[in-house]
């Protein structure tokens, strides 16, 4: 299947990048990628999937090809969430579907919950439909303190982005995204950096840092609420070697996980499959061939299917 177009979105900082795929008249899916990744996370998936459906895969502001926020606002969970009804806004998408790889995935159980009648299905991969705060409770005052230190220092140094060569940006990220291979990693830093006189630089904004600064952590009892109002099918990808957990000291602690399963199976019943597959959080790019067949088959499903869950 191939790519259909690259597309740019106004909105009122500039505009959210995004490439399409499939059919423009077949039914619609918003593919959202991870925390620092961009659109290309999903160049290796999509062509294994059905191609009569409308493939677009959007990058978060700040991230890809898409405009940093404006000087001051921050990169609040909350604020990818209203990016994706922008984005259907602009698409005039009035029902589609959701694919969303770990952050991405956190982004669209979200919004699936505030705005349940847009979406049809919602595919989370290696990711979970909110972040709960059930080992974070006690930091979450120092995230939102770092997060603000955090910009204010990005916009007091003023520095120039680092400009490296090609080699070292993609030892570099290949560090700090151990379960991302080489080739992964040169794709994703295609669209994720931009070529000047002396080397690569990055696209990313500087002001975002880590996860945990945006992350909008929720209790049990908000979870449960939101799961309530969904009324999307939902099917959740778990690898095998993937993450349990956003703070990577946690991801022995499955109870967070059991909990989030237990909840979704019982308030959704048959419309919630929960597949484990071989491979680490990055499957979909790595091994797209061990989750391709179940998300082709869930989105071309019609209807609930008891006993998957």
């Amino acid at each position: 299947m191939g790519l259909l177009s690259e597309l740019k979105l106004a909105v009122p900082w500039g505009h959210i990048a995004a490439k399409a795929w499939g059919s423009a008249q077949g039914p619609p899916v918003l593919c959202l990628h991870g925390w620092l990744d961009n659109a290309n996370s999903f160049d290796r998936l999509i062509p294994l999937l059905p191609q009569d459906f409308h493939y677009v895969a959007m990058d978060f502001g700040g991230h890809g090809l898409s405009s940093h926020y404006s000087p001051g606002l921050p990169y609040y969970h909350q604020n990818f969430v209203s990016e994706i009804r922008r984005v259907a806004a602009a698409l005039k998408w009035n029902r589609f579907s959701l694919m969303g790889h770990s952050f991405g995935g956190t982004v669209g159980g979200m919004f699936s919950c505030i705005f349940p009648e847009m979406v049809d299905k919602l595919i989370l991969l290696d990711a979970s439909p909110f972040a709960l705060d059930s080992n974070e409770l006690e930091h979450l005052l120092t995230y939102r303190r770092r997060a603000i230190e955090h910009t204010l220092q990005v916009e007091a140094s003023q520095k120039p982005s680092r400009v490296v060569s090609p080699a070292e940006m993609l030892q570099g990220f290949l560090k700090n995204n151990s379960h991302v291979g080489e080739e992964c990693g040169e794709l994703l830093l295609q669209r994720g950096a931009t070529r000047v006189a002396a080397g690569l630089v990055l696209n990313r904004d500087r002001r975002i840092a880590r996860p945990e600064h945006s992350f909008e952590f929720i209790s049990r009892e908000l979870f449960a609420h939101g799961i309530r109002r969904l009324q999307a099918r939902v099917l959740l990808i778990k690898a095998l070697q993937g993450y349990c957990n956003v703070r990577r000291e946690n991801d022995a602690d499955r109870e967070p996980l059991l909990f989030m399963l237990a909840t979704l199976r019982s308030t959704l019943t048959e419309r919630f499959q929960f597949v484990e597959v071989p491979g680490n959080h990055y499957v979909h790019m790595n091994e797209p061939h061990h989750v391709a067949g179940v998300i082709s088959a869930f989105l071309q499903s019609s209807g609930p299917q008891p006993g998957c869950s």
